[in-house]
């Protein structure tokens, strides 16, 4: 198995992304690797979890899974977040990959 980004983290048979959010931006995009984060940029704004939501169906779109499948466990209201993918240990490699493809 190729060596994973910093920024994911495998918690069990889950997959953890660390993540620096940017709301309120122009446009939603996964903007790339951030230190041990993943930097990514959503048009919603912090208010009420829009911008979490924005984030977490964002992340379900690049990784072609459900977004009931991703969670958002810490950082609430917090640009530094985590967000589990539910079951996707062992796809970490090739989720990584699709997100490397959205740079």
């Amino acid at each position: 198995m190729s060596a994973l980004p910093a920024y994911f983290v495998v918690r069990g048979d889950d997959l953890e992304i660390r993540v620096k959010a940017v709301p309120g931006a122009k446009r939603d995009e996964i903007v790339g690797a951030l230190g041990d984060r993943l930097k990514i940029r959503v048009a919603q704004p912090p208010e009420g979890g829009r911008a979490n939501e924005a984030i977490r169906a964002l992340l379900a779109h690049a990784l072609g899974v459900s977004e009931r499948d991703i969670e958002l466990v810490q950082g609430q209201a917090n640009p530094q977040k985590s967000f589990r993918v539910r079951a996707a240990s062992a796809q970490a490699s090739a989720l990584a990959a699709r997100l490397a493809g959205q740079d």
